[in-house]
């Protein structure tokens, strides 16, 4: 009996009237009697296609499916990770920095073009604030980057914070594992704007990039401590302001004083004046991120294995929290059993130690040292 999309057809002649007409009518046009479905071999199990299978093969629409599971915090995406990590670890990852305002998105849309001009491939992640009344974001990173939209070499996807402090969402480090096994060249990660304690960036990237611009009051005062001691390049934008040359001057004099660096052994940063409007100044700055990646991959590239072994721990530290958190509500019963836990040490008749004592006690077989 030939089988033709799934359906048998007795032998006589398969013809599109017989896909179209009623089934009462296939016996009188000669093609066959009413058709039924082929019993599927229960023996042979459907296979389902992971999206990380797909995502290998740089499908577009799968790696967009993915990291929207990621970002929702689909627990049953972990063996897509699993799958697609071993394929992670060759993308240079660049991360933007700075307070909101000085022009991060239009100098990361200059860098793309830059990098596609050169031939590299480019994954974006631009990390926009929730709202605290729908929980969506605005996504105006992404409306500044149309102009790479139709690029089948630049794949931009936004992530809203979900309340995550450190202008990084959660979900960051596993939306680069995703990018970096599609295979892109560099991954460019644009932090929402932040503040001086901010700083979670530098635990993703391989090279950190502190934006500003002139005129932002006490302008050290506003990149100062956390920001000054993880950049690694530092570009002062909208540099046709007044007072951009003193901004600038007072940026390498505080590098020059600092001695509590977080940065790569041996590398000095260097202050680069930029108009991201107009371009200028994007020609140094991407001469600057090759010298940097050439600077941690010099010798056996130790410096380079030093910052991805800074990635993994945080990254596994976060697993593991987020894992143990999901283990102690479960204990728990669910986030109404929580409430009520809450609700009972606000009227004190107990206290946040004793449970979080009683439930490792009951995840780990001991409580907390």
């Amino acid at each position: 009996m030939p089988v033709i999309g799934g359906w048998a057809t007795a032998g006589r002649p398969y013809t599109t009237l017989a896909v179209l007409a009623p089934w009462w009518l296939i016996p009188v046009l000669g093609c066959g009697h009413r058709p039924h479905r082929v019993p599927r071999d229960p023996a042979v199990p459907e296979r389902k296609q992971l999206l990380a299978e797909k995502v290998l093969k740089g499908d577009v629409r799968a790696t967009a499916r993915l990291i929207r599971k990621i970002d929702d915090g689909d627990r049953q995406v972990f063996s897509d990770l699993r799958k697609l990590y071993p394929h992670s670890g060759r993308s240079h990852i660049v991360g933007f920095t700075g307070a909101p305002g000085v022009g991060k998105s239009t100098l990361v849309d200059q860098m793309v073009s830059k990098f596609r001009q050169n031939g590299k491939t480019v994954g974006i992640l631009a990390i926009d604030p929730t709202s605290p009344f729908t929980g969506g974001a605005i996504l105006g990173d992404r409306v500044r980057m149309q102009k790479h939209s139709t690029d089948n070499g630049v794949f931009i996807r936004s992530m809203a914070t979900r309340g995550a402090f450190g202008g990084l969402t959660r979900s960051t480090d596993d939306a680069i594992v995703v990018l970096e096994a599609m295979g892109k060249n560099v991954v460019i990660v644009e932090t929402v704007g932040v503040g001086q304690d901010e700083v979670e960036i530098v635990h993703s990237a391989h090279t950190t990039i502190v934006v500003t611009v002139p005129g932002m009051g006490d302008d050290i005062q506003a990149i100062k401590a956390g920001l000054m001691e993880i950049g690694d390049l530092f570009v002062v934008n909208k540099s046709d302001r007044q007072g951009a040359a003193k901004t600038i001057r007072e940026l390498e004099f505080m590098l020059h004083m600092s001695d509590k660096r977080s940065g790569v052994e041996g590398w000095t940063p260097r202050v680069i004046a930029a108009e991201a409007m107009t371009g200028k100044g994007v020609d140094e700055l991407y001469e600057a991120i090759l010298e940097h990646r050439a600077h941690l991959e010099a010798g056996d590239g130790e410096r380079l294995k030093a910052l991805q072994a800074i990635r993994v721990t945080n990254q596994l530290l976060d697993l593991l929290r987020e894992n143990l958190v999901q283990s102690a509500l479960k204990r728990l019963g669910g986030r109404e059993s929580l409430k009520q836990v809450v609700r009972d040490i606000v009227e004190k008749r107990t206290d946040p130690y004793g449970v979080c004592f009683e439930l490792t006690e009951k995840l780990l077989g001991g409580g907390p040292d």
